[in-house]
This record gives structure tokens, C-alpha cells and sequence, in this order.
């Protein structure tokens, strides 16, 4: 779930990059780093933390040139507390390439071998990223002859990374000297989407980023998600070369990126974030309706902000009054991403309070958009009832998340999982909540899907069904064994 940008400009690259990932603060939190191309030298600076504390005055004058890319990062692979396992990475042959990723990479132990005993490439981290730089600079190696790059090179190179690597990738990468070169995995399962904005009488300027918002913000024209398999090269002049590079592309993108992920003011894959998470309050009220008395409610509450959509949409198709009563801390990050289990639950309470004046005596029904290690669920219950909260009826806007996911969302361990083996009147008491809602998994296919040419969606945490066909029990199994502690 990183954060990720690239940018050929005719104007300095550092600001816009810096502007582009506070936008895109919420997809990671763990470090950052921005790399930026003049001529023929690449610069970075890379860093632990979030954007804002990341970057100075003289890190920004360390990063001249026009052409740049940029990184948030969200730790599923590797230490999360490791600056040396902060994006960008780096190899200086071919060319020298610089390159940041969202996703995961799900055939990480044959890649490393093949690397070492094939490849002879060295890898100094566990991060599948540096995996990543590593197999395109091999196969881009392959390619060219000589000083000269061209596209078709660089597609031919893309071709063979989809062919060896498996899991979810949405990829952009500096060449010195020559461009920017984006790519998205053959399903699209993580976003990637393309920009132009008018550069007076010089052309264009383009961008690449994880998230539309990120576009608009910056003046630029959404002209398209990259394509599922699809590369995508930008010369530094601004000229753009495009090709799908996969044998049998498939778009099929994250639904959690709809549920949780992505900030509410993005587009994906032609479908509003915001749009979807109504539709998923409308289909939970109806569901809400066929289980509980609406006697039993007296006001709906969301628990800010992104399950806020949907808790609108209940109120308003249940016909009770809708309230506010958690506030939230906005200097606490996302608890669902915090990288330890004893880490989250320190800051449920430091980014949330419960107001009393809204709970006291009431039968309050709780709107979030999921519920995944139950640890901010069950102490959201526990403050509902000590603000003086008569029954409390908990309602996730998604389907029980029972099965790991791997392709870029850091769930996994099933034992982790509240849902995993557990009928839902047992997480029910194990939430301590008097009545437990959850949305259908076909409700919440069809509420992200509406109005869309999508007929597929990523949804394995749910179903337990990994769309790249490759993930084996015994691959959960490793997963699971050498997960971050």
C-alpha cells in the first residue's frame, strides 16, 4: 500500500514530488525518499518517517534536475524500521536506474535465488523492491548493445520482468540520462495513473502517481490509468512511448484500495473512491435491516474518516439520525498500518475520543469500513460503552477479512486475522459489542463495481481466492513464519 510518483516536468522536479507525497501521506508512513535526474547524474535523499519531517531546505537543494520520482512507504516486506530499506533503490548498470514500487512481490525466495546463482547480482535487504531494480536491470542489461536506449528495448526488457516476476507491481523507475519508465503487473491489481499538463510552448509535462488526487492537485489532466501490463516510457525531452508488455493482461484491482486505502477524492480504474463507499453504506443498510430491530438504534456513528461515506448512506436509508461522537487526533497515523500489533493498540486511544454527550444512554450502531485484527475495533467498543453507551451494534462496510493478503496489505498472518476460524457471533463477544454486521462479499463486489466496465475484483483477503493463481498453502505458510514481528 506505498505511495508512488514520477514527474518530467519542465520546471524543478523536488517541490512538485514534495507536494505530490504529503497527498499521498496516507498510503505509508514509515519513510519516504524522493530521487531527481540531471542529465545524466541521479540524486536522493531518503529517509524514516513521514513527508513533512523528512525533508530540508538543503535535502531540497540536493535534488536539482526536472525529472524525479517519489515514495512513501507502507512496510510489508523487510524491516519496517530500517532506513536502508527505504525507496527509492538503486543499481548503476545499465545506465543507471533509480526505482520505487507499491506491492508485492509474491515469488520472492526463486527470484533470490536466481538472482545469486543465475544473475550473479548481489542483494544487500530483504525488500522485493531491490529484487525488483534488480531483475529489470538484468534483463534491460540483455537488451542493449551499446549507449543508445530505445523504447522498444525497454519493452522488451518490461516483457521479461512480467514473465519471471509474480504478485502485484506498480512500478516507476528514472533511467540517467534517458527517462522515466513506468509499468503496472498484469492484473492492475495495485493503481497506477497518468497525467499531462500543458508546459507553455514546450510541450508537455507528465506524471505518474499512485492516486488521481495527486494529479489534480498539481494542475495536471488525468489522461488514463496505465493499463494492467502496460509500460509506459517518458524521454526527457517529455516525448511518450507506450506498449502492453504482458501475454494475457487482466485488470483486476485491489477492492480494498475501495474499502480502506486510497483517500476518498481519488478516481481508480474510472471508479470513485468516494462514489464506491456510498454504494457500500447503501448495501450495508439493507443488510443491517434484515438483522436488527430498528427500535434497537437510536443514532449511526462512523469512525472517522474513511468509514464516514458509508455511515452517512445507512443513516440516511435506515431513516435514523446520524452523529459524530469519536473524535479523532489527526497527528496519529493510520492504526491499521502501524507496524506492530502493540503499536496499534497504544494509539486507538490517543486517535480517538469518544464524546460523552453523544453516547450517554443511547443504542449506538458503529460504522467502520473493515475490521481486520479486531484490536481498534474491540477498544472503539470498549470506549462506546465507558462514554455511557447502552448497547452497541458494531457494522463493518466490508465482508469478514479471514485469509491473508499478499499482494501488497500487510495481513499476513491468519492467525492475526479476528475472522480467521471464527464464526461471526464469536467475534461478536470476542468485540464484546451486542450485535456484529457484516457486509456480503457479492453486496460489496457490486457497490465498488456499479457503473464501472470492471467485472472482476481483487477480493482474496475475503474469499480466499489469489488471483495470480500462484499462492500456495505452503507459501502462506512461509509467509506466515517469517512475518514482521
Amino acid at each position: 500500500m506505498c505511495g508512488i510518483v514520477g514527474i518530467v516536468s519542465s520546471q524543478p522536479a523536488n517541490q512538485q514530488l514534495y507536494d505530490a507525497l504529503l497527498l499521498l501521506q496516507h498510503r505509508g508512513q514509515d519513510s519516504t525518499g524522493i530521487a531527481t535526474a540531471e542529465g545524466n547524474t541521479l540524486h536522493s535523499h531518503k529517509v524514516k518517517g513521514q513527508v513533512r519531517e523528512g525533508y530540508r531546505t538543503r535535502d531540497m537543494r540536493g535534488l536539482p534536475g526536472n525529472m524525479g520520482l517519489g515514495h512513501v512507504r507502507y512496510a510489508t516486506k523487510g524491516n519496517a524500521g530500517s532506513e536502508q530499506e527505504a525507496q527509492p533503490f538503486y543499481v548503476n548498470a545499465p545506465y543507471g536506474i533509480t526505482l520505487v514500487h507499491n506491492g508485492n512481490l509474491t515469488n520472492t525466495r526463486e527470484l533470490t535465488d536466481e538472482l545469486f546463482n543465475i544473475d550473479r547480482r548481489h542483494l544487500n535487504t530483504t525488500s522485493d523492491t531491490e529484487l525488483l531494480v534488480n531483475v529489470l536491470a538484468n534483463e534491460l542489461q540483455a537488451q542493449v548493445s551499446g549507449v543508445d536506449l530505445d523504447p522498444d528495448q525497454l519493452f522488451a526488457a518490461v516483457t521479461r520482468v512480467h514473465e519471471r516476476v509474480e504478485g502485484s507491481y506498480a512500478t516507476i523507475a528514472l533511467i540517467a540520462g534517458h527517462g522515466l519508465l513506468a509499468f503496472r503487473d498484469p492484473f492492475g491489481i495495485r493503481p497506477l495513473v497518468l497525467g499531462r499538463r500543458a508546459a507553455g510552448f514546450v510541450g508537455d509535462d507528465w506524471i505518474v502517481a499512485s492516486e488521481s488526487l495527486v494529479l489534480e492537485s498539481g494542475g495536471y489532466e488525468v489522461v488514463r490509468d496505465v493499463a494492467p501490463g502496460e509500460a509506459i516510457f517518458i524521454s526527457r525531452s517529455g516525448e511518450l512511448f507506450s506498449k502492453q508488455c504482458a501475454a494475457n493482461p487482466r485488470l483486476v484491482p485491489c477492492s480494498f484500495e475501495y474499502v480502506y486505502l486510497a483517500r476518498p477524492d481519488s478516481i481508480m480504474n474510472g471508479i470513485s473512491v468516494y462514489d464506491a463507499r456510498l454504494r457500500l453504506g447503501d448495501r450495508l443498510a439493507d443488510t443491517i435491516a434484515q438483522y436488527t430491530p430498528m427500535g434497537d438504534i437510536d443514532v449511526v456513528m462512523p469512525i472517522p474518516d474513511s468509514s464516514r461515506p458509508a455511515a452517512m448512506q445507512v443513516a440516511q436509508k435506515l431513516g435514523i439520525e446520524y452523529r459524530e461522537g469519536f473524535y479523532k487526533n489527526r497527528y496519529v497515523g493510520r492504526t491499521f498500518i502501524m507496524p506492530g500489533q502493540a503499536e496499534r493498540k497504544k494509539s486507538v486511544k490517543q486517535k480517538l475520543n469518544a464524546m460523552g454527550s453523544e453516547f450517554k444512554g443511547k443504542n449506538i450502531l458503529i460504522v467502520d469500513d473493515s475490521i481486520v485484527r479486531g484490536t481498534t475495533s474491540k477498544e472503539i467498543v470498549q470506549m462506546a460503552r465507558e462514554a455511557g453507551a447502552n448497547k452497541v451494534t458494531f457494522t463493518s462496510a466490508a465482508p469478514p477479512v479471514r485469509f491473508p493478503h499478499v499482494y501488497g496489505i500487510n495481513m499476513p498472518s491468519r492467525q492475526e486475522l479476528i475472522a480467521h476460524g471464527r464464526k461471526i457471533p464469536d467475534i461478536n463477544r470476542e468485540l464484546g459489542s451486542d450485535y456484529l454486521i457484516y457486509q456480503e462479499v457479492a453486496d460489496m463486489q457490486s457497490a465498488i463495481l456499479e457503473g464501472s466496465n470492471l467485472t472482476e475484483l481483487e477480493m482474496s483477503c475475503f474469499t480466499g481466492e489469489y488471483v495470480t493463481g500462484t499462492v500456495s498453502e505452503e507459501y502462506l505458510a512461509w509467509v506466515e513464519a517469517n512475518q514482521l514481528s
